[in-house]
């Protein structure tokens, strides 16, 4: 199992998760995600999204949203480490804090994020909070971590180099479905902008 960056033709795939999931497809752009990919069956079991809020004179933040296991890959350390490669790509980018606006804050603090007052959350995420809990997360709350206290625990990093422990080999046929094509009526499901 390893985590790359998705790409364009996988819109679809990560399109139809994000909703089956009920999670945040705000501003989609298919770039913004990681995907965890068995590297033996080409089987994709999780993804992820760094999503980058423009402001004024160089004061961008960046927020870890839209997390998403497929139930068959859950307790394999997928998400941990679809995390782990989002944190890093933002330090990678030049962010010293990433933010997570979620009602699920308990699994983000086993990594050092820390839940934070929405007094301290940066103009672009005020709102923000705001819609996420008017929409797709009642519950969220503000969360924050420095790039570097991020921490990986063991037992996630054990569990994700054991992963697929036990699977069934899966067809990495591609079919009309994967780009987007409703083989029934012959147009695409989703209006991605373009």
């Amino acid at each position: 199992m390893y985590v790359r960056d998705a790409k364009n033709r996988e819109e679809v795939w990560l399109l139809d998760h994000i909703e089956a999931m009920g999670l945040d497809e705000t501003a989609f752009r298919s770039r913004d995600y990681v995907v965890a990919v068995d590297e033996h069956s080409g089987e994709k079991g999780g993804f992820g999204r760094i999503r980058v809020h423009r402001g004024e004179e160089d004061d961008d933040v960046c927020e870890l949203t839209s997390i998403g296991v497929l139930e068959e890959w859950r307790e394999q350390g997928i998400g941990a480490h679809v995390v782990e490669r989002l944190v890093e790509y933002a330090g990678d980018e030049g962010f010293d804090t990433v933010y997570a606006l979620t009602g699920n804050g308990a699994y983000l603090a086993q990594f050092g994020f820390d839940r934070i007052d929405k007094s301290r959350l940066p103009p672009q995420l005020q709102g923000r909070l705001t819609d996420k809990r008017e929409g797709v997360d009642p519950e969220a709350v503000p969360y924050a971590i420095d790039v570097a206290s991020f921490e990986m625990p063991d037992r996630r990093r054990e569990a994700f180099k054991r992963a697929p422990d036990g699977r069934d080999e899966v067809s990495t046929a591609e079919s009309a479905e994967d780009f987007g094509i409703d083989s029934d009526s012959a147009t695409y499901k989703y209006d991605t902008g373009r």
